[in-house]
């Protein structure tokens, strides 16, 4: 077993001048940082006072998921032979809350579109989204269901 350690800094930028004096007082801004990477700017989703114009946990998490499939397809499409010539992802993940403001992830919809060379088998590049989904760390990590619904488009 190999262990990989993922070190990030954040910043919390919204101190408006009088702190967490009140729910309304501050910003939800902050910074997400590791060494030699650009800043990622965040907030909180607007629906929770945040910044529409910065990323919110939600949608980090979203694209996490999508980024870990996308990678690991990646890797066994070329594995298999089958040769990935594009891929685009519009995923979408569903949260509910409750009135108390406690909520969770009910689940992420993947909807990758792949194109792949002429040559290469359709069937396997489609069945290789079941076993990226298996392997993704991400996916494997969460407590909700991660589906995929792919399109595989063929030159």
């Amino acid at each position: 077993m190999h262990l990989h350690r993922y070190k990030v800094s954040l910043e919390w930028t919204g101190n408006l001048g009088a702190g967490t004096s009140s729910y309304i007082a501050y910003d939800r801004t902050h910074d997400l940082m590791s060494a030699g990477k650009p800043t990622i700017a965040g907030s909180s989703d607007p629906s929770f006072r945040g910044d529409s114009q910065r990323w919110n946990p939600e949608e980090l998490l979203v694209a996490s998921l999508a980024a870990c499939h996308q990678l690991w397809y990646l890797h066994l499409c070329a594995d298999a032979g089958v040769v990935v010539t594009a891929y685009r992802d519009t995923p979408c993940g569903e949260m509910s809350v409750d009135k108390g403001g406690e909520g969770q992830f009910d689940f992420v919809v993947l909807r990758p579109q792949v194109e792949i060379a002429a040559g290469s088998d359709r069937a396997t590049a489609l069945a290789l989204h079941d076993d990226a989904a298996g392997k993704c760390f991400i996916a494997r990590s969460v407590n909700f269901p991660v589906r995929h619904e792919p399109t595989i488009l063929q030159a």
